[in-house]
């Protein structure tokens, strides 16, 4: 399965329903702090509108959920490894993505065989506070050297006006979460992401 270069990430259901028919072919749900009804509620709408529109879903940690409601892949930070259980999601045939900052996250990551490694910050963001400084894009090239032909995806402060510089460090795919969410126009902003990243 080949990754869309463009991964814009979501904190609902009902994000996916305003942007991906707009064009999204991959996407990603991240919820978080709410109930496990709530999680499925939204998977399951998530999912829906994936399959109308043949974007490729992935789960953001609720990797239990993911395996429930029949998706085919999930993410997990370092922290949710710890508790994930990895052979029931390979057992279920989900596709795994793993997030890494360091190289000793890197060599944890690659040891499961993931589907996908991601890279960030690499630039400031202000999702969320992280204990890791931005990577930089000259991490791209490091972790493109160390990771072979596994897709990367570089995540942390990404626009549309820094995805080429991402990309020709070595990112195959591109990840974005506030430069569409609090855009003034998120659709004109996502219809922007396709044009830089088809």
């Amino acid at each position: 399965m080949s990754l869309d270069r463009f991964y814009p990430i979501f904190d609902s259901a009902d994000w996916m329903e305003r942007l991906v028919p707009l064009g999204i072919k991959l996407v990603q749900l991240r919820i978080k702090d709410v109930s496990a009804d709530v999680v499925y509620s939204h998977i399951e709408r998530a999912k829906s509108i994936c399959a109308q529109h043949d974007c490729t879903l992935i789960i953001n940690d609720h990797w239990q959920a993911a395996i429930d409601a029949g998706c085919d892949y999930v993410h997990l930070g370092q922290e949710d490894l710890d508790t994930a259980d990895i052979a029931a999601i390979r057992a279920a045939g989900l596709r795994l993505g793993i997030s890494t900052h360091d190289k000793a996250e890197l060599k944890r990551a690659m040891a499961l065989a993931p589907d996908y490694i991601a890279l960030g910050p690499i630039y400031p963001t202000i999702l969320k506070k992280m204990k890791w400084r931005e990577q930089g894009i000259a991490k791209l090239t490091t972790w493109r050297s160390l990771i072979g032909t596994t897709p990367l995806v570089a995540i942390g402060g990404m626009s549309v006006s820094r995805a080429a510089g991402a990309f020709e460090a070595g990112a195959d795919v591109v990840a974005a979460v506030t430069d569409i969410t609090l855009n003034e126009s998120p659709e004109n902003r996502v219809r922007a992401w396709l044009e830089a990243t088809r």
